[in-house]
C-alpha cells in the first residue's frame, strides 16, 4: 500500500459525566453559547452516565478495517480525545506521514467533509508538521455497494414479519443553506440529493426482496441552533405523529445518515422517537446502523485500496481511467456551510470548480 497509515476521522464523544460540558464547549466552539445553555441541551447525557456510544463503535470499526489492511489504522477526533493533533503527533513520532483519511460520515456536507479537512489542517499546523504530512481521503461512500447492502439487510430484518410497517429513513438535519452548498458543484449532488439517491436504491431492493412495493419517507433528527434558521424537515417525531393521524399502525426507522450508533441514534431515535410512537400507540422498530456489517467493511476496504492505487498512478504521472461519478479531489467550493463563507485552509489537495453561486441552477 502507498500509505503509511489510515486515520478514521470522527466526531468523538464524552466518556463520563465529567467530560460532557468540556465536550459540548468543543462542539460549539466559536458560537458564544454560555455554559448554562450547554448544560441544558446536554441533559440527556445523564441517561447514559455521560457515555457516548460513538467511541466504542468507532473502535469496533477501526479493528474491523485493521484486520483487512497491512498498515496501522488509528482514530482521530474533532471534538474529543484522541484529538486530531494527538493522533497526528503520534504518527509523526512514528514516521508515518502518508495518511489516508476515512471520515465517519458517508455523505458530503460541511460538517461531514469540509469541516473535517479544516480541522485536520489546523491540527497539522498546531503541531508544526505542515512540511511532513501528505494526507488524502476516500470519497463519500453513501453510494457504495456495501453501505447499501448493510442498510437493506437491517431494514429487511425489521420489516420481514411486519406487512404494514411504514419505513422512515432518518438522517441528521442540517441548515438549508448548508444543504444548498453541500457536495461538489460539478456533481450537482447536495446532501439532500445524496440521501434521496440512497433511499431510492434501498426501497427498490426491499421491494424486490419482500415482494411488495416499499416506499419510504426521508426524515430528520437532531435539529439545533436558532429557531429562526431553516433546517431540513420533517422531524422524525412530527412525521410519526402525522402517520398516526393517517392510521398507520407500525413504523420501522432506518438511520441511514449514521454509519454507527451515535448519541443521535440512541437518544433521538431509541429514546425520543420511540416514546413518541408509544404515546401514539404505534409499533416502533429501529433498524441497525451499518456498523461492522461485513459488506460495509468490505466496501470501505475496497475504497481504501482504490485510493492507494490512484495514489500510485498519480505518482507515476499517469491519467486516471474509467468513469468518475464523484471528483477524486475536493473542489474549492465543495461543501460550504453557507453563501459567502470565508474559506479556511484545508490539508487536502483541491481543484478549481464552478462558482458556488451556480449551484442554485442545479438543485
Amino acid at each position: 500500500m502507498s500509505f503509511d497509515a489510515i486515520m478514521l476521522c470522527s466526531y468523538g464523544g464524552p466518556r463520563g459525566m465529567e467530560d460532557v460540558l468540556p465536550f459540548m464547549r468543543n462542539a460549539t466552539r466559536g458560537r458564544g453559547i454560555p455554559d448554562e445553555r450547554l448544560l441544558q441541551v446536554s441533559e440527556h447525557y445523564k441517561l447514559f452516565d455521560g457515555v457516548s456510544p460513538i467511541n466504542a463503535r468507532n473502535e469496533e470499526l477501526r479493528a474491523a478495517i485493521a484486520e483487512q489492511v497491512d498498515v496501522p489504522v488509528v482514530i482521530g477526533n474533532r471534538n474529543w480525545s484522541p484529538y486530531f493533533a494527538q493522533t497526528l503527533t503520534e504518527l509523526d513520532q512514528r514516521g508515518l506521514h502518508r495518511v489516508l483519511c476515512v471520515f465517519t460520515s458517508a455523505f458530503a456536507s460541511y460538517s461531514g467533509c469540509r469541516q473535517y479537512r479544516e480541522d485536520i489542517a489546523a491540527a497539522v499546523a498546531q503541531i508544526g508538521a505542515q512540511d511532513r504530512f501528505r494526507l488524502t481521503k476516500i470519497p463519500p461512500y453513501y453510494g457504495s455497494e456495501g453501505f447499501l447492502a448493510a442498510n437493506v439487510s437491517a431494514a429487511l430484518a425489521a420489516m420481514e414479519d411486519d406487512d404494514v410497517a411504514h419505513l422512515l429513513l432518518v438522517t441528521h438535519s442540517i441548515p438549508v443553506a448548508m444543504d444548498e452548498n453541500s457536495g461538489p458543484a460539478s456533481a450537482h449532488k447536495t446532501y439532500l440529493v445524496q440521501h434521496q439517491e440512497l433511499g431510492e436504491k434501498i426501497c427498490a431492493e426491499l421491494s424486490d426482496k419482500l415482494c411488495r412495493k416499499i416506499a419510504a419517507d426521508l426524515v430528520f433528527c437532531s435539529r439545533s441552533g436558532s429557531p429562526h434558521q431553516k433546517w431540513l424537515e420533517p422531524d422524525v417525531n412530527d412525521r410519526i405523529s402525522e402517520l398516526a393521524s393517517a392510521g398507520v399502525q407500525s413504523v420501522v426507522v432506518l438511520p441511514i445518515g449514521f454509519i454507527t450508533d451515535h448519541m443521535e441514534v440512541v437518544y433521538d431515535l431509541d429514546t425520543e422517537a420511540r416514546k413518541t410512537a408509544a404515546e401514539l400507540g404505534i409499533r416502533y422498530r429501529r433498524a441497525a446502523t451499518a456498523g461492522t456489517h461485513p459488506e460495509f467493511v468490505k466496501s470501505l476496504v475496497q475504497l481504501i485500496n482504490d485510493a492507494a492505487e490512484q495514489d500510485r498512478t498519480a505518482q507515476r504521472g499517469e491519467q486516471q481511467g474509467g468513469e468518475v461519478s464523484w471528483p477524486a479531489r475536493c473542489e474549492t467550493s465543495c461543501c460550504l456551510p453557507c453563501d459567502g463563507y470565508q474559506l479556511r485552509p484545508t490539508e487536502f489537495d483541491q481543484i478549481s470548480a464552478p462558482d458556488p453561486r451556480e449551484r442554485k441552477n442545479h438543485v
